[in-house]
């Protein structure tokens, strides 16, 4: 009808679909040239707006438009490239085929590799017998024999990757070790066929142990990039197939991913939770350890919720379904830890650069350091040596894992210790954090008012508070639900001739008395004298008095207040020791602002702020430095969003979570002083990383290009180069909680 009546005005009604997302798993990326390629390739795809290729993941994530392109045009482009990439793999991971495909990947990378290992063998053994000032020499046709298979059927690989990559206009690892290794065997082999092979002029050995050692190396990156990715198979292993859900009166198993929101699971012990939910009957101990972080086993009754992806305990629980499917917790942290591990920090800007142009610069450095030796020292072996030797030993592959891999093993262990870093720019951006300001309530406060303390005139406060909670029975006000948590149903006594007060509290009957609760201001309208106890309920900074009269008679008043959570001081004092400043923004009165602050030990408070003013607040302060706000309300999404870095609680709103840049899932706040040190951690690595990658290229090539290095030692060094970046990444995993 809108349409029709915009059309009738002579306007075009446009209907743009949301943009679509991709995440594929691709195969066949040897170092980062290759997934610089891959994402010029899918960017220059009509409808794409963003693609993010992971050399370490080993996967593409790709933002398009549904109306301009389609997956199987996406998948089409890189196989075109090159690379493998199946459709029916995205979204996902089938974790048994998963296993399965990694397995027999694995299986012939050593079968490759122990062939080669064979066939180099005696190649190798005759070097050694010649260091050893033994000269004997295998007969150079037997010497071919042993080398063509270990070149072309085993290498084979290289030859495939170096071609697509020429193919799509630039050049990759496989690029390099197909020239040097090339260059040494044809050499080699045009000797043989002209009869004239002896000792100085054969280098089979050379080129067969560049290409066993590039697999040997190739098989330890592979390990060491899994074992890298574990904290994300460890997330996925959580979510159960099947759920038991009640229907028709009867119990029946049914895949997870149909079990529909108010529906009610049976949990049996030891069983993984399907769902997020509510518990209607039983009670139980769950293991959220790898959800929160939490370690200790957490007591589950009824009306306390359960996230999908806890382990059960020892007792049956009934759960009504909240959240299923792709918005269950579980599934949502997976979602966030993949986006973080294929997302790419600032500093990778860098290593992109110079790796789409590694390849030709070395290929020109390697023919400059031939020409030289040959015209300047007239040795054509040495020229040659030195040549080879700086094709093979050139890695663009360290820098290409330098990064990623970093990041992959940070926000995998972020996640086991309950935190959710959103992407590689949150982690790199919060080890500059100087400022972390918090809201109050839900974030340094429980954010559930409680009673702090019951004052009677007759010293009963116990009886007061029976009183007050049989008063106030069915009430939904937050200072009701206070009271009433306090006092066990059987305590309390029948209530009528209820009548709300709007603005100042209530009267009811209770047991023949006519009570009347509320506020200063209503006892005063009421003419009840409250000198009695005025400087005690002073005293309740901070707190909200309900005060309690019987029939015109004060009997004394019921202090509620938000309880300051007990990790708060913890969480302010690791962040002081980090040498990080604290404030407190909140729109609360300044007198209640002050009170906690003092409490947990935070010495700036910027109080009495309405919502939409937080976010000019934390803009004042970034002039002085790197801000993290912290907070969970929906009103704080526009603050987080200001900040350098947003940390949202995970107990608090989705929309201040999905602005955040951190979710801290338990709502823990000394958990962010944790993710400031891990990000520390992260980036020390990320920079070592660098600083080798970088390093070893730099003193390897001139090394290589003066003639100190060998072929052999030259692609041992560049072998082990991918693999030490891979290591020390996996450091990391030991990084504890203080």
């Amino acid at each position: 009808m809108i349409d029709s009546f915009i059309e009738g005005k002579g306007l075009a009604v446009t209907h743009q679909a949301p943009p679509a997302s991709l995440s594929l798993p691709v195969r066949g990326m040897t170092c980062a040239a290759c997934s610089t390629r891959l994402e010029r390739v899918l960017g220059k795809i009509d409808g794409v707006e963003q693609a993010l290729v992971s050399l370490a993941a080993e996967r593409a994530d790709i933002r398009f438009d549904p109306a301009l392109a389609t997956p199987e045009r996406l998948v089409d482009a890189i196989v075109k490239a090159g690379f493998q990439a199946d459709l029916s793999q995205s979204g996902d991971e089938d974790l048994d085929r998963a296993e399965a495909d990694y397995a027999a990947e694995s299986r012939r990378q050593l079968i490759a590799l122990g062939i080669s290992a064979a066939l180099t063998l005696p190649l190798v053994g005759q070097m050694g017998l010649d260091l050893a000032g033994i000269h004997w020499m295998i007969p150079a046709w037997i010497q071919l024999l042993l080398a063509v298979p270990v070149q072309f059927w085993i290498g084979g690989r290289f030859y495939a990757g170096a071609w697509t990559s020429l193919k799509g206009g630039i050049g990759n690892m496989d690029v390099l070790v197909v020239l040097g290794t090339s260059a040494a065997f044809g050499l080699s082999a045009w000797h043989v066929v002209a009869g004239d092979a002896h000792h100085g002029n054969l280098y089979f050995e050379g080129a067969a142990v560049v290409i066993t050692l590039v697999l040997l190396g190739k098989t330890l990156e592979s390990r060491a990039k899994r074992s890298a990715a574990g904290a994300i198979r460890a997330l996925m292993r959580l979510r159960p197939d099947i759920a038991r859900v009640e229907r028709d009166g009867a119990i029946i198993e049914v895949p997870a991913a149909l079990v529909a929101v108010g529906e009610v699971v049976v949990v049996r012990p030891g069983e993984i939770v399907a769902v997020d939910g509510r518990v209607l009957d039983g009670q139980s101990q769950m293991d959220e350890s790898l959800i929160t972080g939490e370690s200790l086993p957490v007591t589950k009754e009824p009306g306390d919720s359960v996230v999908a992806g806890a382990v059960n305990g020892d007792g049956l629980l009934r759960v009504e379904a909240t959240r299923v499917g792709k918005e269950s917790t579980i599934s949502r942290i997976i979602r966030m830890v993949q986006g973080a591990q294929a997302s790419k920090a600032p500093v990778q800007q860098l290593v992109d650069r110079v790796s789409a142009v590694f390849v030709p610069v070395v290929a020109a450095i390697a023919l400059a350091c031939f020409l030289g030796w040959w015209l300047m020292g007239g040795d054509l072996q040495t020229a040659f040596v030195a040549a080879v030797s700086v094709l093979v030993i050139a890695c663009p592959c360290a820098l290409g894992l330098a990064t990623p891999t970093g990041i992959m093993v940070g926000t995998g262990v972020a996640a086991r210790h309950g935190i959710l870093i959103k992407d590689a720019e949150a982690l790199e951006r919060a080890h500059q954090v100087t400022v972390v300001v918090f809201d109050k309530t839900g974030t340094l406060t429980e954010g559930r008012p409680a009673v702090a303390n019951v004052t009677a005139l007759d010293g009963d406060g116990a009886g007061l508070l029976s009183l007050a909670a049989s008063a106030q029975q069915g009430s939904e006000h937050p200072l009701a639900r206070a009271v009433l948590a306090a006092v066990p149903v059987g305590e309390r006594v029948a209530v009528s001739a209820f009548q709300s007060l709007p603005g100042r509290g209530f009267s009811a009957m209770v047991a023949g008395r006519a009570l009347l609760i509320g506020s200063r201001r209503l006892m005063n309208e009421r003419g009840i004298d409250l000198s009695a106890l005025s400087s005690d309920a002073d005293e309740a900074i901070g707190r909200t008095v309900m005060w309690v009269a019987d029939s015109g008679k004060l009997l004394g008043f019921i202090a509620v207040a938000d309880p300051v959570k007990p990790s708060a001081v913890k969480a302010v004092t690791a962040l002081t020791a980090l040498g990080v400043e604290t404030v407190m923004l909140t729109g609360d009165n300044a007198r209640a602002a002050r009170a906690v602050a003092d409490s947990v030990g935070i010495t700036r408070v910027v109080a009495e702020v309405l919502p939409e003013d937080k976010a000019a607040e934390v803009e004042k302060l970034k002039r002085g430095g790197v801000v993290a706000m912290v907070g969970d309300g929906v009103n704080d999404a526009p603050a987080l969003a200001a900040a350098d870095i947003g940390v949202a609680m995970g107990t608090g709103s989705d929309v201040a979570m999905q602005a955040a840049g951190i979710t801290l899932v338990r709502g823990d706040p000394s958990l962010l002083a944790e993710a400031l040190s891990l990000s520390r951690a992260t980036t020390a690595k990320i920079r070592q990383n660098l600083f080798w990658a970088f390093g070893y290229n730099v003193i390897a090539i001139p090394a290589a290009a003066l003639g100190l290095l060998t072929p052999v030692i030259a692609g041992a060094a560049m072998a082990m180069s991918s693999v030490s970046v891979v290591s020390n990444s996996l450091l990391l995993r030991r990084w504890r909680m203080r």
